[in-house]
């Protein structure tokens, strides 16, 4: 009993800190629900128990985050460290970038809504094998690009590279490709920039960061630990626009 209350203590702690978290947006529902629109709650008790989950599901998620999936990535990091291999982190690290995003579902339904779009359109043919490869070419495209930028971002803490310098040249870069690249491929691309991070990812590649900046000799991890989520976010606007314009 002592030791099932030990382990139940944190995750209720977090669930009441995650009703605090929750608590403005709620408010803020319920006052344009109820005095702005005037009407009632559609289903009440479905609302209610809705929002239990998700304040006892966010408690679970971020209390396993903590115990499990920062303490992992800072230990991996801090092994590749201590063991020296420079091929064994950088393939760590684009396979960690890689195989989180191709089944990231938010990627997984960005690039079939884009399949359907681009056969609506004519600019593929309108048949589910050549939307399939669509969407299939194009989650191939943003997991390389993503597993191509934490492998960067390792390289950025390993040599120290200053990040503003490689974000603001990839930006610069996007800007320029954005004037050539097809204007049906844009939109993607920037939205792919953003289905890339993924809930697994962002706590494992920011634990790596640190684990990394931590266990080099030199190095500041709150200088040099974060950004790789930066890259991630960065590097499929760049290749998916490369991919538009190389099909095209």
């Amino acid at each position: 009993m002592k030791n099932s209350a030990r382990l139940l203590s944190p995750v209720l702690r977090r669930a009441g800190s995650t009703i605090r978290d929750l608590a403005p947006i709620i408010v803020v529902i319920a006052f344009f629900q109820l005095v702005v629109l005037q009407q009632p709650f559609p289903n009440l008790g479905n609302v209610i128990v809705g929002l239990v989950c998700v304040c006892v599901g966010l408690g679970l998620f971020v209390q396993g985050l903590e115990s499990g999936l920062f303490p992992l990535g800072e230990m991996l990091a801090r092994g590749f460290a201590t063991k020296g291999s420079l091929w064994a982190i950088l393939a760590f690290a684009f396979c960690l970038g890689f195989g989180a995003t191709v089944a990231e579902p938010a990627l997984i339904a960005v690039a079939a809504e884009a399949a359907q779009v681009a056969s609506e359109s004519g600019a593929i043919s309108d048949t589910d094998g050549a939307r399939t490869s669509y969407a299939l070419e194009l989650r191939l495209v943003v997991a390389v690009s993503v597993g191509l930028a934490i492998l960067l971002g390792v390289i950025r803490i390993l040599k120290g590279w200053p990040i503003h310098h490689l974000i603001i040249g990839g930006y610069v870069l996007v800007t320029v490709m954005t004037v050539f690249a097809p204007a049906e491929i844009i939109g993607v691309a920037y939205d792919s920039g953003g289905v890339t991070t993924s809930t697994i990812t962002v706590p494992l590649v920011t634990a790596l960061g640190v684990g990394l900046a931590t266990s080099i000799r030199g190095r500041n991890p709150m200088v040099d630990g974060f950004g790789l989520i930066a890259f991630a976010s960065l590097t499929p606007m760049i290749c998916v626009m490369a991919y538009g314009m190389i099909a095209r």
